[in-house]
């Protein structure tokens, strides 16, 4: 397998109200098509910062992060985030006032994703997460927290992007879709060849990762292989 994201030596450093915070401390990793990554830490260890990072949402005040080899310092970030890196969050990020159908195909407008093209593909992908075509026209409030993150996730899957970065998306649902969306993302993987990475909390998410991180006071430590 070939890495698509590498980190060298990566550290990133914030000014709150009180003091200067050291979120990133000189990570190094990487991270491979075709598997699914833990990042894991308590609360203010600096994975969600990270992931940022990743992400290309900020820069690195010292290091690189390489996209298939290119630094995401000379690349255009949002169109790296629109076409190769979807970031799916705990709140769902999903649009209130579009439909299911519509929040899918957003992505793909944004593209230039033909209209016969992306309508095909957003009703493929979010057959591939289990929303039914009676739940298309349905707005996202009036879904449950656990199908509106399988949209989150067909809106990823639709756009096309192989690196999908995920911050707790289990962390709002119960534990039957915990589940659904966990064995999602591993299919994702294992499947399609997307390189998958999850911040979790959740020991067990974790476990059923082929690679697991741990950051401890912004410090990254060594990549835990799981045995599958």
């Amino acid at each position: 397998m070939e890495n698509v994201l590498t980190v060298q030596n990566v550290s990133f450093s914030y000014r709150n109200k009180y003091q200067t915070v050291n979120a990133v401390k000189r990570a190094d990793c990487s991270f491979e098509r075709g598997k699914a990554y833990a990042i894991v830490g308590k609360s203010g260890s600096g994975k969600t910062t990270l992931l940022s990072l990743l992400a290309g949402l900020e820069l690195p005040g010292g290091g690189t992060i390489l996209f298939d080899g290119k630094s995401t310092q000379e690349m255009d970030r949002d169109a790296y985030r629109r076409d190769n890196a979807a970031v799916i969050y705990q709140n769902y990020n999903l649009f209130p006032l579009l439909t299911v159908m519509e929040n899918v195909l957003y992505s793909m407008k944004l593209k230039g994703v033909p209209n016969k093209e992306a309508k095909e593909r957003a009703e493929k992908e979010l057959a591939a997460v289990g929303i039914t075509p009676d739940q298309f026209k349905r707005f996202p409030p009036q879904l449950s927290g656990g199908e509106q993150q399988r949209v989150a996730i067909a809106r990823a899957l639709a756009a096309g992007n192989e690196i999908i970065l995920a911050d707790e998306p289990t962390g709002n649902l119960d534990e039957g879709n915990s589940e659904q969306v966990v064995d999602i993302l591993l299919r994702l993987a294992h499947e399609e060849n997307r390189c998958v990475i999850i911040i979790t909390h959740d020991a067990e998410i974790a476990a059923r990762m082929d690679a697991i991180y741990t950051m401890r006071d912004g410090v990254l430590e060594g990549n835990q292989e799981n045995e599958q």
